[in-house]
């Protein structure tokens, strides 16, 4: 049976001749590059982050690898853990070392590439309790590598885990991990939104089997919801993947309230070489801008030599068309490996 190939929207080429990709390694031997500059390392919260199942948090491990409290769910994004991708060592430590990790829940895998999927550093993070989720065509493959509790998602299709509504949104991007399974399967973002009807109907239920008391633990009960009231929903969080600059940005904008986006910046450079499968630091602020999202969280940078920008070039540029669009300078959050973002939950509007 022929394998299924994989295509972007409106049928956007990645490929690349073997005479490009020739020119490529020619212009990179004359580059001098400077990689004095260092992503700064924080102390992970490793008490907090172990205790907490409240608030929102992301931590920021390095590339496209995060660490997500959401919702109630701990949720690891494209883990990476390896000391070298290919023949290049990485730039940093890992912000949180693997061992630390607070128990997951679900890990998600926007692509089959090997600075997007690490499998020993799935082997090290998985439990018999953890989902893994994974692109159209890529289920197959992680059952024969032992990971069976795993479940594959198309291009706009969700699945709800407790509270949290997950969706697998395009990207435009492209994936091999052989010579021989190039594009079998597809790649993507992922949505992550509170699920409205699932809260209001486990509290209708705890409502209905909640028996009469005295006053005072009326008054208790009025209180816990009231502290729960104001805890609210978490934002819509939008983790990007690996992606070109395509007009899907604007479509997944329109059809979610997107609170923050995980939004890559790196590896663009030569740009005549990636512009269809990675944004320029320019290309992420506009689809950051086409998203509607509010905060912007920059990644897949500072880690690992993949092209030829170094992690002080990406910012640099990042920086100069931030004020170029006059986007407000508290709308881009650039964090450090083992740095934490607490994420204010918004006012609960249902209740």
């Amino acid at each position: 049976m022929p394998k299924i190939r994989y295509n972007n929207i409106d049928n956007v080429s990645t490929d690349k001749t073997l005479k490009e990709f020739k020119q490529w390694r020619e212009q990179r031997r004359r580059k001098v590059k400077d990689y004095s500059y260092k992503v700064p390392k924080y102390e992970p919260e490793l008490d907090y982050l172990h205790a907490n199942r409240d608030e929102t948090t992301i931590t920021w491990i390095g590339h496209s690898t995060f660490f997500i409290q959401y919702y109630g769910l701990n949720i690891v994004t494209d883990p990476v853990w390896a000391e070298k991708m290919g023949f290049q060592r990485r730039l940093g430590a890992p912000g949180i070392p693997i061992q630390d990790i607070p128990p997951l829940d679900v890990i998600l895998i926007s692509h089959s590439h090997y600075d997007h999927l690490h499998l020993a550093s799935l082997r090290k993070l998985i439990t018999s309790k953890t989902l893994l989720i994974v692109p159209d065509g890529l289920k197959r493959k992680m059952i024969r590598k032992g990971f069976h509790r795993c479940q594959e998602m198309k291009w706009w299709e969700h699945m709800v885990l407790g509270g949290v509504k997950i969706t697998f949104v395009p990207a435009q991007h492209w994936t091999r991990r052989t010579l021989f399974d190039t594009n079998t399967s597809h790649w993507g973002g992922y949505v992550l939104e509170p699920n409205h009807a699932v809260r209001v109907s486990e509290e209708s239920a705890a409502a209905k089997e909640m028996p009469d008391r005295s006053a005072s633990a009326n008054s208790e009960s009025r209180k816990a919801r009231d502290d729960k009231q104001a805890t609210g929903y978490p934002p819509v969080l939008y983790f990007v993947g690996d992606t070109g600059y395509f007009k899907e940005f604007k479509t997944i904008g329109e059809r979610f309230d997107i609170g923050v986006t995980l939004m890559p910046i790196g590896a663009y450079d030569p740009e005549w070489f990636m512009t269809s499968q990675h944004v320029t630091p320019e290309e992420a602020l506009q689809g950051f801008v086409e998203t509607g999202s509010q905060l912007m969280v920059p990644m897949h940078y500072g880690t690992f030599k993949l092209a030829d920008d170094t992690p002080k070039e990406a910012l640099d540029r990042l920086e100069a068309e931030r004020e170029r669009l006059d986007i407000a300078k508290e709308r881009i959050r650039v964090l450090g490996h083992g740095e934490t973002l607490r994420i204010r939950h918004e006012a609960d509007e249902t209740e």
